[in-house]
């Protein structure tokens, strides 16, 4: 009893401490958007953890096929993995945000840490691609107050989301990633997809293969996609 009383009592701590400070509609300590607020059919497509090759190309093939831009959220380690990916993505018109060097909850452990990590991920963004973000996602959504006081000082807009797929981590089967991706769009909807897997690579083809199949049903149902700024009514990169 004592045992089932405790498991029951981590589970609820657990999704408190989800919903405070990882949920994408937490606004505990301030404003972190996961939506847009238009009330016509547009949804914006967001990618995380790359650039991650083939896989990120692969996307960017889809999505150029079809017109529509999107916006990308670069780890910085991966960027220097595949420079050409990343020059490609801006290339072909789509919006750059950052997405911290590593990717590793230990960051946001180490004092200063997480702080580094952006601003380092901003210096290797501008270097590379000649402008700099204004748009940042935190890996996880992780939010504190420290946190989002550090992405003001550096005049970063925080971006949030929905996940197209809670288990995508695990690859499910491209339709099934779909069919939830679709599910979860509505008018203003920040659809969260991955092209890689915490800054570490991975296989992503059921994910490329499942945008393919999300936007085809999204324009078929009367959706157009917009990029992230451009739902939010906000700059995508800074200017000076």
């Amino acid at each position: 009893m004592v045992a089932l009383v405790l498991l029951v009592g981590l589970a609820l701590l657990a999704a408190t401490g989800y919903a405070i400070f990882m949920a994408p509609s937490s606004r505990v300590f301030g404003r972190y958007p996961h939506r847009g607020p238009s009330a016509e059919r547009v949804v914006a497509l967001t990618f995380d953890d790359g650039p991650n090759e083939p896989y990120t190309g692969q996307i960017a093939d889809a999505l150029q096929a079809r017109g529509i831009r999107a916006t990308f959220f670069l780890v910085g380690r991966c960027v220097e993995r595949f420079p050409e990916a990343a020059t490609r993505l801006v290339e072909a018109g789509h919006v750059i945000g950052n997405h911290s060097y590593t990717h590793r909850f230990h960051t946001y452990l180490l004092p200063g840490r997480f702080d580094r990590e952006v601003a380092h991920t901003q210096t290797v963004l501008t270097d590379l691609l000649g402008r700099t973000p204004a748009l940042v996602r935190t890996p996880w959504l992780w939010r504190t107050p420290g946190v989002l006081r550090s992405l003001r000082r550096q005049r970063l807009q925080p971006v949030a989301g929905v996940f197209a797929h809670a288990a995508e981590v695990f690859q499910p089967d491209a339709a099934r990633l779909a069919r939830r991706a679709i599910a979860k769009a509505r008018p203003g909807a920040i659809l969260i997809f991955h092209d890689g897997f915490d800054g570490r690579g991975g296989d992503r083809a059921q994910t490329a293969r499942a945008t393919e199949l999300t936007v085809d049903a999204l324009i078929r149902r009367g959706y157009r996609f917009v990029t992230v700024d451009e739902l939010l009514g906000v700059e995508a990169y800074r200017s000076g």
